[in-house]
């Protein structure tokens, strides 16, 4: 979110803000009110809720304040304080009822799969702040990893390899941008490279350098073997049973961390279980939320016990 810190108004939201991340002058202010996918800022993601609400409803409700039901996705191990953090925005922000539902559950109905029947089904969903590892049967969670690591620090990988080898500094945008354009973490059939442009951190001039597809799956490498260790541990610490479905079904890839190029491959060597990308992964999350919330009495049960009822 952009905002102007001296009207306290919202400049830009989502995509618009993140362009004028790095580029504000003093009295605009560009922030991510989520970080590591849990709430860093209170007041700004009460304002951004209340933004996305009054959007929503203004060609519908205009004689109305809107008071709507909200459903919103959590990474699976946030503390009770965090989820408490994330009602009480919500609630504040004008919502009549808030859902929390952890999000491997709900990309997994947002993929139409069976979750509640007794076959085990695994989801890797790999976001920006976080990527969740489940194996769900019967309409809950049985065996889960969440990690804090996952698209952000792909991008913050490739600004410290960029910095150290290049002696070039580069900002979070053009870090994206180059995971993007040419990032892996399986070898590709052909070199890949991709013009970037930063500051000397010799001359402190500009400086431009071209990255190839190598070099930034050598930046990326340590993270994405944190997360294949995980997958893998996830799976070692499952019923006998439920992985001999896994087996057969396959895992499920979500997030936008799905579209990174190789990552199916790398995954199908190092655990030999098929890998199925979910079509449109980086909106599996929201086409689920909006499953449960068209239906919300028959999938009560998958959604979070809300911390306001322990208060």
């Amino acid at each position: 979110m952009a905002i102007n810190n001296r009207t306290e108004e919202i400049l830009a939201v989502g995509d618009e803000a993140r362009k004028m991340m790095g580029k504000t002058p003093a009295h605009i202010t560009a922030i991510k009110p989520l970080r590591d996918g849990v709430i860093s800022d209170f007041e700004v993601t009460e304002k951004m809720l209340k933004y996305f609400i009054n959007k929503t409803h203004r060609k519908e409700h205009r004689a109305f304040v809107p008071r709507p039901r909200i459903i919103i996705g959590l990474p699976m191990e946030v503390t009770e304080v965090e989820r408490k953090a994330v009602e009480d925005a919500t609630m504040s922000a004008g919502a009549r009822e808030v859902y929390l539902i952890e999000e491997p559950l709900a990309a997994s109905i947002g993929a139409r799969l069976p979750i509640h029947e007794a076959t085990g089904y695994m989801v890797v969903d790999i976001g920006g702040g976080t990527t969740d590892i489940a194996i769900i049967s019967l309409g809950g969670i049985v065996t889960k990893r969440s990690l804090r690591v996952a698209g952000d620090q792909f991008n913050e990988n490739i600004i410290a390899y960029v910095r150290e080898n290049m002696n070039v500094l580069i900002g979070e945008r053009m870090a994206e941008e180059l995971k993007i354009r040419i990032g892996s973490v399986y070898e590709l059939d052909e070199t890949m490279e991709y013009k970037i442009q930063g500051r000397d951190m010799i001359t402190g001039l500009p400086k431009e350098v071209i990255v190839n597809d190598v070099q930034v799956r050598s930046a990326m490498r340590r993270t994405m073997r944190l997360i294949l260790e995980n997958v893998k541990a996830t799976i070692e610490e499952a019923p006998p049973e439920i992985v001999a479905d896994i087996l057969k079904k396959g895992i499920l890839l979500t997030g936008g961390g799905a579209l990174i190029r190789g990552i199916d491959r790398i995954l199908y060597e190092e655990t030999k279980i098929p890998i199925h990308v979910m079509d449109d992964p980086m909106t599996a999350v929201v086409r689920g939320t909006g499953i449960i919330l068209e239906d919300i009495e028959i999938l009560r049960d998958v959604l979070m016990p809300s911390p306001s009822e322990r208060y």
